[in-house]
C-alpha cells in the first residue's frame, strides 16, 4: 500500500468516529456508504433504535467487520470512494453471486476478507 492509500485509509476511520470517543459513529457511517439509518440498522442486525447508543458492543462489533472489509478492499482498489462502491454493488460469484455488503450483513466478513486475499494473490502469481 502507498503511503498516499494508507493516508486516505487512515483519514476514512477516522472521519467515522464519533468525537472524543474510540467508538464508530452509525450516522457517519450510514453518511459514507450513502445509506439510510435504518438501512444501516439492518445491516448490522441490531434494532434501529440501537443506533442511538454507539457504545452498543454489538452495533461496533458489526461496523467494525464492515470498515474492515471497505479498508481489504481499498488497499485492493486504491481508494475508499472505490471500495464502498465495490463493497455496495460488487457481486462475488463464489459466494452465491452476492455482495460484500451482504455478506458481512450475514456476518461473513472472513469470506469477503478471504476473497480480497484471493483476489491480491492470483494478480501476483
Amino acid at each position: 500500500m502507498t503511503h498516499a492509500h494508507s493516508r486516505e485509509l487512515s483519514g476514512f476511520v477516522r472521519r467515522l468516529q464519533e468525537p472524543r470517543t474510540p467508538h464508530i459513529s452509525p450516522k457517519r457511517l450510514s453518511q459514507l456508504l450513502g445509506v439510510e439509518m435504518a438501512n444501516l440498522a439492518r445491516l448490522t442486525g441490531v434494532h434501529p433504535n440501537t443506533l442511538r447508543n454507539p457504545s452498543s458492543e454489538q452495533l461496533q462489533g458489526r461496523m467494525r467487520d464492515m470498515v474492515t472489509a471497505i479498508s481489504a478492499a481499498t488497499e485492493h482498489t486504491g481508494a475508499v470512494d472505490k471500495a464502498i462502491h465495490w463493497y455496495r454493488n460488487g457481486i462475488i460469484a463464489e459466494y452465491g453471486h452476492r455482495t460484500a455488503e451482504e455478506l458481512v450483513a450475514d456476518g461473513r466478513v472472513e469470506a469477503v476478507l478471504a476473497f480480497l486475499r484471493d483476489l491480491e494473490n492470483g494478480a501476483r502469481g
